[in-house]
């Protein structure tokens, strides 16, 4: 069961919240975030057929390997002030499956896959 609070904020600035990101104030079940990305990056301006599928790559749905949990923990809470007051946050920006979360969640997933690639132009040899 999850202890439930009244959440209480006097002020907030984000500048952006992208790809799969979650600003989320007060409780929740279940936050799950995916996020995938292909970055090319080129000298030269040649493109080609079949770019950007995401199948082309394994990082895109190999599983992942999560660690099993190996440990119970029993616990007892009391609120006695069910508030949780902030005064003031500033964030420039959340992204790529991430979380700004105030109060409770009791599940969170979140996965964030990018591949970079860089093609870059052939140089001459150097001959020092």
């Amino acid at each position: 069961m999850m202890i439930k609070r009244i959440a209480s904020v006097d002020h907030i600035k984000i500048d952006s919240v992208i790809l799969s990101s979650v600003f989320q104030i007060g409780d929740s079940q279940q936050i799950t975030g995916i996020s995938k990305a292909l970055a090319v990056q080129r000298e030269a301006e040649i493109f080609f057929d079949e770019e950007g599928e995401y199948t082309s790559y394994p990082i895109f749905f190999e599983p992942i390997a999560f660690q099993p949990e190996v440990e119970t923990l029993m616990s007892s809470t009391q609120n006695i002030n069910p508030i949780l007051k902030v005064r003031n946050i500033d964030i420039i920006g959340v992204s790529s499956s991430s979380v700004v979360h105030l109060g409770n969640t009791c599940n969170v997933t979140m996965e964030s896959r990018v591949k970079h690639i860089r093609q870059l132009l052939p140089r001459p040899e150097r001959n020092d």
